[in-house]
């Protein structure tokens, strides 16, 4: 993928030729820690794509390129990536595959255990019944999907894409790879902040204290005035799995709204969108509400109308995956619903939405909005809150009181 010189002024940053850095001198490459690795020749530069098994080759650079490229745009390199890339896919692949097979084995074990040992005091059709009202049965089936199926569903995707490969068909992938990867070397100091918040607050809750009836969103304590708890809630989370889940989230979504709306939409979408969320679980469910979900989502839905609106900032395969992981959202909220709060998603998704399409104006411009006045008093505010909260959120679980 390439462009004319005079054409470059026209393109969105991650389509210049610009948006990598200057190419050195001779062969070699970067990693995907931004460290450069020299190449002695052409034919090193191209063993070292081939042996690439865990597609660490970020961007690379020839003496022909003004600037590195991608290792997908180095013609001479297109046997060797595609032989890097059928070892690993398919390497992942049989991974993917022998785990989803062991974890619905294990699953299936336990509903017939289950069965067998109900049957004698009730019918099938009622054991069958009890079996999907089981709460343990429904939590498996929602790590099934999750770390089984969907990664089996990526790497059989992955799979056929490297059939279009093998084809020549490299054309449609190149703006995505270098989408994502002009997105990875952007600097998100403030996501990282946010980050680092929530860890610390995580790391607290590991404290021998109920953190949730502390600080989370207890319907009862919040509607006796405890209002508090609104905001504390979103540092807080249920678990392992629910931390890891929302962690990688946040850095991915944080990342993106902050390299293109800037800092103070990042921090004003999260408080808002964290906010209605948790007001509509609060209206509309008993059980205690935790995690940073409605935030996430507020910020899933800015990124759809953001990028909707600035159509030529982002490249159409791009925002399609992020309607993509609304669907998932969707369709993990419906096999969780008795772990998953969808009233917060809800909530924070259409917070997220309604934000975007009040403060930003259909655009043409391939470059990022400007940040006013207004949105750092704004962003500045959403910080001082977020500080309060957090701080709230560790006085209430290490029991000091507020």
């Amino acid at each position: 993928m390439t462009f004319s010189p005079e054409a470059q002024g026209s393109l969105p940053e991650w389509a210049r030729g610009d948006s990598f850095p200057k190419s050195r001198p001779g062969w070699g490459w970067l990693d995907l820690k931004n460290r450069p690795h020299e190449a002695s020749s052409e034919e090193a530069l191209i063993n070292a794509i081939r042996e690439d098994k865990a597609a660490d080759v970020a961007l690379v650079w020839t003496p022909d390129h003004e600037f590195m490229v991608l290792p997908e745009e180095l013609e001479a390199a297109a046997d060797a990536l595609i032989s890097s890339r059928e070892v690993r896919i398919k390497a992942d692949h049989r991974v993917a595959r022998v785990r989803l097979l062991w974890m619905s084995l294990l699953l299936a074990a336990y509903v017939i255990y289950r069965l067998l040992g109900a049957l004698p005091d009730v019918s099938l059709w009622e054991g069958l019944q009890m079996i999907a009202s089981s709460s343990v049965v429904g939590f498996g089936l929602l790590v099934l999907l999750i770390f089984g199926l969907i990664p089996w569903y990526q790497s059989r995707k992955r799979l056929g894409e490297l059939q279009g490969w093998g084809r020549g068909d490299t054309a449609a992938l190149v703006p995505l790879l270098k989408f994502e990867t002009w997105l990875d070397l952007q600097k998100a100091p403030v996501t990282k902040c946010l980050m680092g918040l929530v860890v610390v607050v995580g790391l607290l809750q590991l404290l021998p204290s109920d953190s949730i009836i502390a600080a989370g969103l207890v319907k009862p304590s919040y509607f006796q005035g405890e209002w508090w708890r609104l905001l504390t809630y979103s540092l807080l989370h249920g678990n392992l799995i629910h931390f890891t889940m929302n962690a990688l989230a946040l850095l991915y979504l944080g990342k993106r709204v902050e390299v293109f709306a800037k800092w103070p939409h990042l921090l004003t979408v999260f408080i808002f969108a964290s906010l209605l969320g948790g007001e509509c679980s609060a209206r509309l469910l008993d059980a205690p509400t935790v995690g940073a979900s409605g935030g996430l989502m507020g910020w899933l839905g800015f990124l759809l109308v953001f990028e909707s609106l600035h159509q030529r900032l982002v490249p159409q395969s791009a925002r399609r995956l992020l309607l993509a992981g609304l669907l998932l959202t969707a369709l993990i909220g419906v096999i969780g619903y008795r772990f998953i709060d969808n009233a917060v998603h809800a909530g924070g998704l259409f917070a997220g939405i309604i934000y975007a399409a009040l403060v930003f104006i259909k655009s043409s411009s391939v470059d990022r909005p400007r940040v006013m006045w207004v949105d750092r008093v704004a962003g500045g505010f959403a910080a001082a809150v977020l500080l309060v909260s957090a701080w709230i959120a560790g006085m209430r679980i290490l029991g000091i009181g507020f």
